[in-house]
């Protein structure tokens, strides 16, 4: 199945009015989109940028495919370049973003434009809009993923807090091998296929399943995918938290039931103390039979241990007891502005607008780890480094052919191992689902409230149902703080 892009809802149509400041471009903003159509020259013009704008500092995570920092950094460098911007990029590590963000914006100084995932929506008060860039893109490069709109808009307070450049597909990676022998070739379908399954291959095999319950990034959204699959949530779609109300509980004590059930038979206690590479080096070690992450472990084994590479395959998210199965996005690149980077806003805009339109080099050089936003865009003319595809217009096109023949596979690989993945636009969703992200659920997220429930009944410190009832005592008190703040809806 190839990749249909979500078009946005008439409830997700909504977008910011115009800020406080009355800026030539924020009034060209409030006249919509026919009064941008209008417009010759680009909302961001370069050249009458003043001096304290000819320079930008970026700041973002160090990517998990190492060849796309070697190549963004020299994509910045040569767009400062012909735009007489100095353009410097830091990169540190995923897990550091929030607290170094946190620090500039205490500081009132740092970097003119962060690259953060889900988090960004906790520092709506402390950025500029970004209403301006989201519909310029929009208007040229067609509608935006409705995953990658959810995480930079904040329909309570009517704010785009940032600008989602791209995403990454959550997906389960497998051994074949070890599956095939266990009956499943083709990897697992169903939450209980993994239990079954999997606890076959760790009593006759000795490889144990490899899904973490720890304070790191997968951790927390295997949590959120198990407990989707049950069909239940931490909020609604209103910002009402549900963890602890009705059914939405009953699921959630069976889901926490299934996890635990999972670890006493095919887990072992490691998984308690992993970090963010934990799953992938298990995995490439050949200590892992099944991990839910994205294509970046597979392409570490590319490099370090083929044999172990073309042994992985791929799956979607797995399906609970009502066949219910959400992905949660693996990872975002979402841009904020600092309010205290004003003077090099149209600077810091123009460049994500050359980022956006250049964004089937993104992908090629993350070798497919980065999907992008926007899959209308078109594909530029001329050599863009990679081998031409026939027909390809725009980024979908791209996108479907080389899921489909992965320009990646090693020499004697077998074919069409992502072909699995083609559907992710149909399966994957945002942090806050089934409502938008916003500062709470991101919050909820950074403290890692869902792994720990998980790991306090797997450990057997708490019951199921007192997990439960522990996290949700946590995100209510989470959830009451940012509605006092105004930045989320629901009720008390």
């Amino acid at each position: 199945m190839s990749i249909t892009p979500h078009v946005n809802t008439p409830a997700d149509a909504a977008d910011g009015g115009p800020a406080p400041d009355v800026s030539r471009r924020r009034l060209l903003q409030a006249a919509g989109a026919a009064g941008l159509a209008a417009i010759a020259a680009p909302l961001f013009p370069l050249g009458t940028a003043r001096a304290a704008e000819r320079s930008l500092k970026i700041l973002q995570w160090s990517h998990f495919v190492p060849s796309y920092d070697k190549w963004f950094d020299q994509f910045a460098k040569d767009w400062g370049e012909k735009n007489s911007v100095k353009v410097s990029v830091d990169h540190i590590s995923i897990a550091d973003l929030v607290t170094t963000t946190s620090s500039e914006v205490s500081a009132n100084s740092g970097h003119d434009l962060i690259e953060l995932g889900s988090e960004a929506a906790a520092f709506t008060p402390s950025v500029l809009d970004m209403a301006d860039i989201n519909q310029e893109i929009a208007k040229s490069c067609g509608p935006e993923f409705y995953a990658s709109k959810r995480v930079s808009y904040n329909p309570v307070v009517k704010t785009w807090y940032s600008f989602c450049h791209g995403w990454t597909i959550d997906c389960g990676d497998y051994r074949q091998s070890l599956w095939a022998k266990a009956g499943k070739p083709y990897g697992p379908d169903t939450w209980a296929d993994v239990l079954a399954a999997g606890t076959e291959i760790m009593q006759k095999q000795g490889i144990p399943v490899g899904i973490g319950m720890s304070q790191e990034i997968d951790s927390n959204m295997v949590a959120r995918a198990v407990m989707w699959a049950w069909d239940t949530y931490i909020q609604d779609e209103w910002d009402d938290v549900v963890l602890d109300q009705g059914v939405f509980k009953r699921r959630a004590v069976e889901a926490v039931k299934y996890m635990t059930e999972l670890f006493h038979k095919a887990m072992t206690p490691e998984i308690f103390s992993w970090n963010a590479a934990s799953n992938n080096q298990a995995l490439i070690a050949g200590k892992a039979s099944y991990i839910v992450n994205s294509i970046s472990a597979y392409r570490s084994a590319q490099d370090t241990k083929p044999d172990i590479a073309k042994d992985v395959f791929f799956t979607g998210p797995l399906a609970g007891p009502n066949g219910t199965r959400w992905a949660n996005v693996h990872v975002l690149y979402n841009y904020i502005i600092p309010k205290f980077a004003k003077a090099r806003e149209d600077t810091a805009k123009q460049f994500i607008k050359y980022l956006a339109e250049n964004y089937d080099q993104a992908m090629y050089n993350s070798k497919l780890y980065n999907s992008p936003s926007f899959f209308d865009t078109a594909v530029p003319k001329g050599n863009r480094g990679y081998a031409a595809i026939a027909g390809a217009t725009r980024l979908l096109d791209l996108n479907n052919a080389w899921f489909a023949d992965d320009p990646f596979r090693l020499q004697g690989e077998a074919h069409g191992k992502l072909k699995p993945l083609l559907g992710a636009t149909s399966w994957t969703t945002n942090l806050g689902h089934p409502g938008y992200s916003n500062p709470a659920a991101g919050e909820v997220f950074n403290t890692f409230v869902l792994p720990n429930m998980m790991a306090k009944a797997a450990r057997g410190s708490l019951t199921p149902e007192a997990a439960v009832e522990d996290a949700a005592r946590q995100i209510r008190h989470i959830y009451e703080g940012w509605r006092k703040r105004g930045l989320i809806g629901g009720k008390a």
